[in-house]
């Protein structure tokens, strides 16, 4: 294996040694070793990471944003890294397409009209500051897959999740249903065998990027369509579906009531809606092995089942739904490799990064002397749906 010290990789990379030594203070690229004489060395591996990290900060990725993003340097992880840089590029691309399009058309009208058309500034307005929005949208679309494959590969209750709600839905033939807040559409991939060839299933979710990544996700079932929206307007006539779907959604909402209200209005009589939630112990051993860790670390700004949890869900649903029912979901994770533990934390909302990335290998060093006491590191799962029946 071939080493480069700092100058040397720096001046291959067409970067500053002073670049270099920051994303190494940063924890971004540390060198892959230190020789006797205290060089800091790097390899053609190191490169890629270089790469990746160019990359996702000229996307628009934050540096705490990236540490998480590109924190395991194995194959598979730095391929699915470069294939979302792909995917970024081709989105950032096409929108700089439609900016240059509404330029020159705007260009245009004021050359032949001499006027100009406000309704074009606008949406050339609107088209300026959608990028920050495909970042987040991509930033937290890869944090979701980050969380749903840690409970994919590591549950105890062979009925999976997305299948155990499935069912509680009892979906059956010409039945009109919407799902709001559809994410990658996960919930219809793992169930697509038993969607009624005849029903009229609709997703939706406020993000575009969202439903994008649905809509190639869910190619191949006809019988779905898609729709942006917020879920506080729901546009669609009253009485309109048999069963309207909400998961892990209402405690991200800024009006909870209103939504409701717009749920119950385009439901049809004797219909259902359907919103899952989790409870105050969901994970309580993640929280507590990162407080143990550092105590200033928050893997969430808010605590979202204060919001609406299994605890308070009842209660505020039955502000709208007379009849509210709640059902648990029994599961729990045994976890064997700490490095998916590790890539959970990092995918969380809060503050993680900021203590984490300074020194990564001795948050790694922790977890997994963790993991060394007992074979396996148990995770409590505290989740459930809330059944509401519209008379």
């Amino acid at each position: 294996m071939k080493y480069y010290k700092t100058g040397e990789f720096a001046k291959m990379a067409n970067v500053s040694i002073r670049t270099i030594r920051y994303y190494d203070n940063q924890g971004l690229l540390k060198p892959s070793k230190i020789n006797d004489s205290g060089y800091r060395l790097y390899t053609d591996r190191d490169f890629v990471k270089l790469q990746q990290i160019l990359s996702l900060k000229y996307l628009g990725f934050s540096l705490d944003e990236i540490f998480s993003m590109t924190i395991n340097n194995d194959n598979n992880s730095l391929q699915k890294s470069l294939n979302l840089q792909s995917k970024l590029i081709q989105q950032k691309i096409e929108h700089l397409q439609l900016v240059q399009s509404s330029i020159e058309e705007t260009s245009q009208l004021l050359k032949e009209n001499n006027d100009i058309d406000w309704n074009n500034i606008l949406k050339l307005i609107h088209l300026s500051t959608m990028e920050h929005d495909l970042v987040d949208q991509y930033k937290n679309s890869t944090n979701v897959d980050i969380r749903i494959r840690l409970h994919e590969k590591y549950s105890i209750n062979p009925h999976t999740w997305f299948e155990w709600l499935f069912d509680h839905y009892h979906i059956h033939s010409n039945m009109n249903i919407l799902e709001l807040g559809c994410g990658n559409g996960k919930l219809w991939s793992l169930n697509q065998q038993k969607i009624p060839k005849n029903s009229h299933i609709i997703i939706s979710d406020i993000s575009q990027g969202m439903v994008n990544d649905a809509i190639a996700n869910l190619k191949d079932i006809d019988n779905i369509t898609y729709n942006c929206f917020d879920c506080h307007h729901i546009p669609y006539e009253n009485e309109s579906f048999d069963i309207v779907i909400a998961n892990h959604l209402m405690f991200y909402l800024k009006d909870i009531p209103s939504m409701l209200k717009e749920v119950k209005r385009v439901l049809k009589p004797n219909g259902y809606f359907f919103c899952s939630t989790y409870g105050k112990n969901h994970m309580k051993e993640i929280t507590t092995l990162v407080k143990e860790y550092d105590s200033r670390i928050t893997l969430s700004n808010v605590s979202l089942y204060d919001i609406f949890g299994l605890e308070n869900g009842k209660e505020i649903l039955k502000q709208v739904f007379d009849n509210v029912q709640l059902e648990y979901y029994d599961d729990y994770l045994l976890v064997d490799n700490m490095d998916d533990i590790a890539n959970y934390i990092l995918s969380c909302h809060g503050n993680q990064s900021e203590y984490i990335s300074k020194d990564y290998q001795a948050f790694k060093r922790f977890i997994d002397k963790k993991l060394k006491n007992n074979d396996t590191f148990k995770i409590t799962k505290d989740a459930g749906l809330f059944i509401c029946y519209n008379k």
